[in-house]
């Protein structure tokens, strides 16, 4: 009889991992607080967030007794034709905190299926007002999930659109954001997403986007004017914009929504990841009833999306209670803390010969090497540092939850600066 280890080396797939080639796997036995425990005895500093979802850290006991407390009325009903408290309240809560005009909410099952159902919106939008329109623009070095219509909006060189081409649909695609967030902004830096949406506006269906913060398409922040800009251009041409801020939402990038930075609302939001403080699979999609009105009142007569679990009581109440965490406010204080830590403690690794840059926005704390990384190498590091951090291509970062001490993300800093330091030994040859 294989062992568990074995088995899982065998038989269990992970994510982006060959099944032939299969990258170590470290058993987990719990997880408390900023602390992941391994079966063999270690304890991890978690910087990751359990990607990017944890913000409160691991069984917290608001979240623990929500989920409990729900658990003893009922852990599933449909959503068809059938409501519950957790779900009226998560809804109602969201629409009080979201940007300005997004008061319609729809509750999905990931942060993949949101932008697929937010696109589903933009095309259903235009189907109700007469004019079919088909094609997405997006920005070059974006990531919007895994499924095929937020691959076919994410970025078609570093995402997997070479494996599916053919199947996708022919996005349109605008790089050239340059301008860092804190650099100087100039005018002349809109000017090719100005041409792109002049040519292309009539077949327009939406702009999708990753305000500010572009997440596993490379890691990078932009000027906030773009997006302003950006807005500007969509309001001009009449076309709909669809913000995914399922990383960069409730505070991760320093405001409670990245949108905050260029002072606009979209006209569509996905939002996922954190909403539940990282203990279930939840996203929603938020839209203006000018847009929900004008689908519901189209061809289908209604959206044509309807997950078995879409609203999922269990789902709904810890995403209402880790809101509740959210809204005492002490996030934007240790937001700000771990920002300035991390500003203090990898600025200095810029001056490395194997650094091409580190970039610190938030709680995000991004060092881009030269070249790619060795994953399974410097995850062993890692690993033997008593910290958990899983780099990806050329980026190490840091995405800690937002309760981590500062001892504990002075580890994490160290941990990374030893392994940029000998970069040689977990680079790619």
């Amino acid at each position: 009889m294989l062992t568990n280890e074995e088995f899982d080396r065998r038989h269990v797939w992970h994510p982006y991992a060959s099944i032939t080639r299969p990258l170590p796997c470290y058993a987990v036995s719990g997880a408390q607080g900023c602390e992941i425990h391994l079966q063999s005895g270690e304890r991890l500093i978690d910087g990751m967030s359990s990607w990017w979802a944890a913000v409160h850290g691991y069984n917290h006991p608001a979240l623990n007794r929500a989920v409990a407390e729900q658990l003893e009325k009922m852990s599933h009903v449909m959503f068809g034709g059938l409501t519950h408290e957790p779900a009226i309240e998560l809804c109602r809560r969201l629409v009080g905190i979201a940007p300005k005009g997004l008061e319609c909410v729809f509750l999905a099952d990931s942060g993949s299926v949101a932008v697929e159902v937010a696109m589903k919106m933009a095309l259903q939008y235009w189907q109700g007002r007469g004019e079919p329109r088909r094609r997405f623009l997006s920005l070059a070095k974006g990531y919007h999930g895994d499924t095929f219509g937020a691959m076919s909006v994410s970025d078609p060189t570093s995402s997997m659109h070479s494996l599916y081409r053919g199947f996708l649909p022919d996005g349109l695609f605008v790089d050239g954001m340059d301008i860092p967030f804190d650099g100087e902004w100039r005018e002349e830096a809109i000017a090719p997403f100005a041409e792109t949406m002049a040519r292309h506006h009539r077949e327009l269906a939406a702009v999708v986007l990753e305000p500010i913060v572009q997440g596993a398409g490379g890691m990078r922040f932009y000027h906030p004017e773009y997006l302003r800009q950006i807005r500007r251009l969509c309001d001009d041409y009449g076309v709909l914009l669809i913000a995914d801020e399922i990383a960069t939402g409730f505070g991760r990038s320093g405001r409670l929504f990245a949108c905050e930075y260029a002072e606009i609302s979209p006209d569509i939001l996905c939002l996922g990841k954190a909403l539940t403080g990282g203990y279930m699979t939840l996203s929603a999609v938020m839209t203006r009833r000018s847009v929900a009105e004008t689908i519901s009142d189209g061809q289908a007569g209604c959206l044509m999306h309807g997950p078995t679990f879409m609203g999922n009581p269990l789902a709904c109440a810890v995403a209402c209670a880790s809101l509740n965490l959210l809204t005492t406010g002490e996030w934007r204080i240790q937001v700000a803390e771990i920002e300035a830590q991390l500003k203090r403690e990898l600025a200095p690794l810029a001056s490395c010969e194997f650094v091409e840059q580190v970039r610190v926005l938030g709680a995000i704390g991004v060092v881009e090497m030269k070249r790619p990384v060795s994953l399974a190498k410097i995850q062993r590091f890692f690993v033997e540092q008593s910290v958990w951090i899983r780099p990806f291509g050329r980026l190490i970062y840091l995405m800690p939850p937002y309760v981590i001490s500062p001892k504990q993300l002075t580890c994490l800093t160290q941990a990374v600066s030893k392994a940029v330091t000998d970069y040689h030994l977990y680079c790619h040859a």
